[in-house]
């Protein structure tokens, strides 16, 4: 993606209360959001209708496919993680174990792994639905985990400013990534695997050579608090929510329309750090971005209770 050469936003409205994530099916057909309304709502992409809503005790935090799209697993402010048949919403497990709310779910492309991190600092490792491990190490909550495409390494980020990077068969600390100022909010690993991307409150996102954690660059062009990262389907562009340092609207291509909610989604190319462009239709802070699978959407959540969907 190096220009973008049209761009078309629909608004989803139905939730109640802010959203805390959003994920594409593998297929790209449905988009999954997730709300402290409690619920998961599932949108047909192509006509931006409603299709299902999964409703949960107390707010979604984070949900993720699995890579056959059959399966959803989602995390939650009551403590549990949840694992759902996507067809037919039906609750297929309740993993419990974590002693406060789970922030960040991922789920493996073989389907077999489940990673949750949470308020209790830790990291717990699911197989086949039950628990395999606890990683423990961070200080503080656990806000983003992330596996790796072959399922071998568990990637996390903590509100005490690192991430960490684990071997997933044996739970062992393979290394700690530090440079990040204050919280690490958002975390991502990209589709080929070379790159971890982190962002935090301090401003900036960070891109990571996984293979040996060398900081590759510091993203920090007219952003204000990352709270969420997420790799285009090529691993070329990165995009970064939250809030914009400034007031600016939309930009494309250089072209700058103003506006005051100064909320945005920002893309950068990963191999220079160049700024792609700026979109910033929500009203509030944007806590969740996705892109489709073939790259030709774009979604994002925020604090406004709205979900938007870009196409380029």
């Amino acid at each position: 993606m190096s220009v973008l050469a049209a761009l078309l936003v629909f608004t989803l409205s139905g939730h109640t209360a802010p959203l805390r994530d959003v994920a594409f099916t593998p297929d790209g057909t449905v988009l999954a959001t997730a709300s402290v309304d409690g619920t998961v709502k599932l949108w047909r992409v192509a006509d931006r209708k409603l299709a299902r809503n999964l409703v949960h005790p107390m707010g979604v935090t984070s949900i993720a496919f699995s890579s056959d799209g059959q399966t959803l697993v989602t995390g939650s402010y009551d403590a549990n993680v949840r694992v759902w048949r996507v067809r037919d919403g039906a609750l297929l497990q309740t993993l419990r174990g974590h002693a406060g709310t789970v922030w960040t779910v991922a789920i493996s492309r073989d389907g077999h792994l489940i990673a949750s991190g949470g308020e209790d600092k830790t990291v717990k490792l699911w197989r086949d639905g039950k628990l395999a491990r606890v990683l423990r190490g961070h200080a503080l909550n656990v806000w983003g985990v992330a596996i790796t495409p072959d399922g071998k390494t568990i990637a996390s980020g903590s509100f005490d400013q690192t991430a960490k990077l684990w071997n997933a068969e044996t739970g062992a600390l393979i290394r700690t990534l530090e440079g990040h100022t204050q919280a690490i909010v958002g975390l991502a690993i990209s589709p080929d695997g070379q790159w971890l991307a982190t962002g935090g409150d301090d401003s900036a996102v960070r891109i990571w050579r996984l293979r040996d954690g060398h900081l590759m660059r510091t993203l920090t062009k007219d952003l204000r608090h990352v709270y969420s990262v997420a790799f285009s389907p090529d691993s070329q562009t990165v995009a970064a929510g939250g809030r914009e340092a400034g007031g600016f609207g939309t930009l494309l291509k250089g072209i700058g329309v103003y506006g005051d909610n100064g909320t945005t989604v920002t893309l950068f190319r990963v191999r220079d750090g160049a700024q792609l462009a700026q979109f910033a239709e929500h009203k509030d802070d944007v806590i969740a971005v996705a892109f489709s699978p073939d790259g030709r959407w774009l979604a994002s959540g925020g604090e406004d209770t709205m979900v938007k969907l870009i196409r380029f």
